[in-house]
């Protein structure tokens, strides 16, 4: 089972505090995080590889990004 964060139409910091505080609540298992902006989806990437997190997949299509974060 997956949680999707849509953090969509935000600027950064605010998708990666969404996504740090979903993986607080969450401690293992899969996140999907809805992006719209390459810099949210790096910074994203960056801090769920420090909280132990990895990136199991990256879509684009259009101007949205779907990254999936998994951690077992």
């Amino acid at each position: 089972m997956s949680t999707t964060v849509d953090a969509r139409g935000l600027s950064c910091p605010q998708p990666v505090l969404l996504a740090l505080d979903q993986m607080k609540q969450q401690s293992s298992g899969e996140i999907v995080v809805l992006l719209d902006s390459e810099t949210s989806r790096e910074n994203v990437s960056r801090a769920a590889t420090g909280q132990g997190w990895s990136v199991k997949k990256t879509k684009e299509q259009d101007e949205e990004i779907q990254l999936t974060l998994g951690k077992d």
